[in-house]
């Protein structure tokens, strides 16, 4: 543990301290006038305290692997990080695939969870040795034809749906009657399927679910891994062996996103479970789990400068260079992805002063683009920062192009005896020549080559 601890005050400090680091050693100005910040401590900080709560339930012994979900920052740098504190990766794509393999994370801690994976990602995956949940029936009947042409080291399972229902946010809630993901439980014939397709593949030794992430109450996500691991038991009580050897979680932990604190934590949730499933923790069973949020949401800020103040119907609107482009959640489904925000001067120091209802605003040319909209804060005027709390997972590593507006810099952060904060380069700032070469300048003239017959 660092002189700061790991307590959210800790973290509020090391956050204050990096942004006026940021604007002191020019990462962020006038010319760079939006950056990501991730806090390296913290982030180590969470991986510890995510191996000791569930350290803590399990037998001796128990095989467990930690797999980050790549989707929640995939940034090779953070992978890297991670596999350093010894989390693996849970990936969904090609794309994914190869930020996990570029962060050197091995086969044996990868795993492979996508609805739509095509015959080369799955080939590649068990060429690889990398774990694969299979989604559904047709993908299952894809894999048989690999296994019978390859021999493969992949362990292999199928995902399912408990349909124990869904949260407060729709769009994160996949255990719900009709989820796009895995096979539906409760659906008829369902669950006799499944059984029916462990006994007829020895090889199949994984079962999978995930019940949801934000929105999503520790009891709903313990039922579904109770039901998850009810027809683990039932399953390998039919084949009259233990041929399910390993039950995969999920991850889903929601992240606090209304203060400092982290809550609930991973020792509450390892304990929720411990109570609502004691079996899954007796050594019979390997875990793996699947969190990405909740790694990552905290131990990151996104800072833009304000670039104009000015008022609008008796309102202040502090005009920044941070909106849709990444915090797309945010403006578009403000009530389920709220965030907070804090002042700071144009030298990055806290800002003070009365509270003042203002609305700040993106750089997209839509009235809408708001990171916040009535919001009491210390007056934002022009030349000062304005900072996106806890937007470490699904905020700046996911940019969303509008008005062709560049992806921001990630900078990684710890603290520094000699010199107060010390920086290191997670990505660069998009360069405008990127932007043009991703928009198709390289054939800027293609479409003036096409001509309807007889047009000319």
């Amino acid at each position: 543990m660092d002189e700061y601890g790991n307590s959210g005050e800790g973290r509020a400090t090391r956050r204050d301290e990096a942004v006026r680091a940021a604007v002191e050693q020019g990462l962020l100005g006038p010319d760079s006038p939006i950056v990501g910040l991730l806090d390296v401590t913290g982030i180590r900080e969470s991986a510890a305290e995510l191996r000791a709560a569930f350290a803590e339930v399990t037998a001796p012994g128990t095989p467990v692997l930690h797999a980050f979900a790549v989707k929640a920052t995939p940034l090779v740098p953070v992978l890297r990080l991670l596999r350093e504190e010894g989390i693996g990766a849970e990936v969904a794509s090609p794309g994914e695939l190869a930020l996990a393999r570029a962060a050197g994370l091995s086969p044996d801690r990868t795993v492979l969870d996508s609805p739509a994976k095509t015959p080369a990602e799955l080939r590649e995956a068990l060429a690889l040795g990398i774990a694969v949940n299979a989604d559904n029936p047709q993908e299952l009947d894809r894999i048989d034809g690999l296994v019978r042409s390859a021999v493969s080291r992949s362990p292999l399972g199928i995902r399912v749906n408990p349909q124990v229902g869904g949260g407060s946010i729709g769009a994160t809630s996949t255990a719900t009657a009709t989820s796009k993901f895995g096979v539906a439980l409760r659906d008829e014939g369902a669950r006799e399927w499944v059984v029916r397709a462990y006994l007829d593949r020895p090889w199949l030794s994984r079962l999978h679910a995930h019940t949801g992430s934000q929105g999503i109450p520790l009891s709903l996500m313990a039922q579904g891994v109770a039901e998850t691991y009810a027809l683990a038991e039932e399953i390998n009580r039919r084949i009259g062996r233990p041929q399910i050897d390993t039950i995969d979680i999920g991850g889903g932990l929601p992240v606090n996103f209304a203060s400092d604190a982290t809550a609930p934590t991973y020792a509450e949730y390892a304990r929720a479970l411990r109570e609502a499933v004691p079996g899954l923790f007796d050594g019979r069973y390997g875990l793996v789990t699947e969190f990405g949020r909740s790694l990552l949401a905290k131990h990151g800020t996104i800072v833009a400068r304000v670039e104009y103040a000015k008022s609008a119907g008796g309102r202040s609107v502090a005009v920044t260079h941070a909106g849709v482009q990444v915090a797309t959640r945010t403006v578009y489904v403000p009530g389920s992805w709220p965030l907070r925000i804090t002042a700071y001067d144009g030298k990055g120091r806290p800002k003070s002063g009365p509270e003042v209802v203002q609305d700040v605003a993106g750089p997209a040319c839509f009235a809408g683009d708001l990171l916040a909209e009535g919001r009491a804060l210390p007056l934002l005027d022009q030349g000062d920062y304005a900072a996106a709390l806890d937007t470490g997972a699904y905020y700046f590593a996911h940019h969303y192009a509008y008005n062709s507006l560049a992806r921001p810099g990630v900078y990684g952060f710890v603290p520094d005896r000699a010199t107060g904060v010390r920086f290191a380069t997670v990505r660069d700032p998009q360069t405008l020549a990127s932007i043009v070469a991703e928009s198709g300048g390289a054939h800027a003239g293609a479409l003036t080559t096409l001509h309807t017959p007889g047009s000319r």
